[in-house]
């Protein structure tokens, strides 16, 4: 998400670096830009015109003009509004403080997810907090609701309100309630019906229902890919129901962000979660600060590291690093830290993560650097004997025929991985004998073949 805004905007600050000096016209100008790319991403208008706005103040103060660098704290003034405009410093958890069961209401149109991210929360919730959760349908139009939001909670590992024809959402709210009273459970996530369209109807029956359950969130789940629909629907519910928070789903799509940047500013409700896979465990808390940074390219190493301390088996890590740097590095280990990577997420996502590296995600998804790639390459790993995994120099015209065979590929692809196994086996010897001085003295041109150090050189790795 934001490839498109990110790409505009990296190309206006790439620009104003490059300039000695900025005058007053070149500051203008550069905000004219940034005010082009945020509403061709969709971004609302009002608040597209309060950004530029207090970017404009700011950029005209005599400590930008005067600057050594103006073009780095034209981008720092840009990073710092665009953080106040996503909701401020850090991400904002769950209201949880409230005498149990504390009820969660969760509103939106149909199609936003609601539902999904009703499981979604309640696996979060039970897995990182230890809480007893209970969900409870209150769809009583959509076909099959309450049997979808029954099979999320067996899936997360929680009750779900067993189902009574015929009862109001009013009623089905104030059983569950009860429920999670006597049967001592901590948090209540009622999912309410949607619409596909903001009607009087839905309103008037999320209105009766947080007024019977007096929830300690009101979230409202919207789709990020809808864009400016996703502005108006908040501005909707939130004048109604008077909105706590909210939850962005499919922020992992090729969507332009506009819904992100706009949602604070127009409903004053924080950002608290957003939905980045299909996967129950796909959620993520919102960090504005972490999503500017991705947005004007700068990454989000924080983000990254977090990832992959929730993913990656550390003692196996230690042992591919530890192999890594004395030179000693087999198909096998390869095969291990595709296993690895591969539990994070597509490689392109990783990418996106890695300051300075945003502007080449282009050229690394044209490489096929992907899931489908590692997958092939496991597929090639798995069908060789274990000495061949460990000495990859024996397999020669016959061998590499069975393996393509075994692996449902071609020779053309055993090539391709022993060749790319041999440029990082190349790079892990050069690694082991410059030692971890010699990587901080030569960095990363050391290590990279020549025809890389050539089309890489004075880019900012």
């Amino acid at each position: 998400m934001f490839e498109a805004l990110s790409e505009k905007l990296s190309g206006v600050f790439d620009r104003l670096r490059q300039r000695g000096a900025l005058s007053e016209t070149d500051i203008g100008e550069a905000l004219r830009e940034v005010r082009v790319a945020l509403l061709d991403a969709d971004v609302a208008l009002p608040v597209v015109r309060d950004f530029i706005a207090k970017a404009r103040d700011r950029a005209l103060g005599s400590e930008v003009l005067s600057s050594v660098t103006p073009g780095q704290q034209i981008v720092k003034i840009v990073h710092d509004v665009m953080i106040e405009e996503l909701g401020g410093e850090g991400a904002v958890p769950l209201n949880l403080n409230a005498a149990p069961p504390v009820p969660i209401l969760m509103v939106g149109l149909q199609g936003s997810g609601k539902t999904t991210t009703a499981g979604k929360i309640a696996l979060r919730l039970k897995d990182r907090l230890r809480r007893r959760i209970l969900l409870a349908s209150l769809d009583t139009q959509r076909p099959a609701a309450q049997l979808q939001l029954a099979q999320l909670a067996d899936s997360a590992g929680v009750p779900s309100l067993p189902i009574v024809a015929g009862q109001t959402p009013v009623q089905i709210a104030r059983r569950a309630l009860d429920t999670g009273r006597r049967e001592g459970f901590d948090v209540v996530i009622l999912d309410t019906a949607g619409r596909l369209s903001i009607n009087q109807e839905l309103m008037d029956e999320v209105r009766a229902v947080r007024a019977e359950t007096n929830p300690a969130e009101t979230l409202l789940v919207v789709d990020a890919m809808t864009g400016q629909d996703a502005v108006n629907t908040a501005k909707a519910f939130n004048d109604a129901l008077q909105i706590t928070g909210v939850v962005l789903t499919r922020m992992d799509g090729d969507a332009r962000g506009g819904a992100a940047l706009s949602m604070r500013a127009v409903t004053g409700a924080p950002i608290k979660l957003v939905g980045v896979g299909e996967k129950q465990d796909a959620l993520e808390d919102f960090h504005p600060e972490r999503v500017a940074g991705r947005i004007l390219g700068m990454g989000d190493i924080v983000g990254l590291v977090e990832k992959a301390s929730e993913t990656i088996d550390q003692q196996e890590a230690e042992r591919l690093a530890e192999r890594m740097m004395r030179g000693k590095f087999d198909l096998e280990d390869y095969a291990a830290q595709l296993k690895q990577i591969g539990k994070m997420g597509s490689f392109s996502s990783i990418v996106g993560m890695l300051p300075g590296l945003g502007k080449f995600k282009d050229e690394l998804d044209g490489a096929n650097l992907d899931k489908t790639m590692f997958r092939r390459h496991a597929a090639i790993i798995s069908s060789m004997t274990p000495k061949e995994r460990r000495s990859p120099a024996i397999i020669k015209a016959s061998r590499k025929k069975r393996i393509a065979a075994g692996s449902g590929t071609s020779v053309q692809d055993v090539n391709k991985l022993l060749k790319q196994f041999d440029d990082m086996a190349t790079m892990m010897k050069k690694m082991s004998r410059l030692g971890q001085k010699g990587l901080m003295r030569h960095g990363l041109s050391a290590i990279l073949p020549r025809q890389a150090q050539q089309s890489h050189r004075g880019r900012p790795f």
